[in-house]
């Protein structure tokens, strides 16, 4: 199976102790933590393959769940997202502090396209 790059929404770090600590309970950046593994992402999964040379992909988990927030938020550009990455706490509780490029989210969203519609669809259903 394919490895990606290490990803622990819950990673505690010296300041603060855990970014998590800077969101209310009840933040909606919680709730995609929580329906982000329920989602059936075999498709997506099944896509990257082997191992293999190069550069460790970020965890699709953590892309999802940034894309689907920024749709929640209306932060749909990839380019914006990006920018939220370093500066909204919620995006960064999301990418347990990663900081995929705008290529990086765009070129995710390309590839992906068709599978995360199916996700979108399957959560309604």
């Amino acid at each position: 199976m394919r490895t990606f790059r290490p990803y622990d929404p819950t990673q505690v770090f010296l300041l603060p102790p855990s970014l998590q600590e800077w969101l209310p309970a009840k933040h909606l950046a919680y709730f995609i933590l929580d329906i982000v593994p329920s989602l059936d992402l075999d498709a997506v999964l099944k896509s990257y393959g082997p191992p293999s040379r190069g550069t460790v992909p970020f965890d699709p988990r953590m892309m999802i769940g940034i894309l689907l927030y920024g749709y929640c938020v209306g932060t749909p550009s990839s380019r914006r997202i990006a920018k939220r990455l370093e500066e909204d706490i919620a995006f960064r509780v999301l990418a347990a502090n990663q900081q995929p490029d705008f290529r990086t989210i765009s070129e995710f969203r390309r590839l992906h396209l068709k599978s995360l519609k199916r996700l979108g669809s399957s959560l309604y259903n």
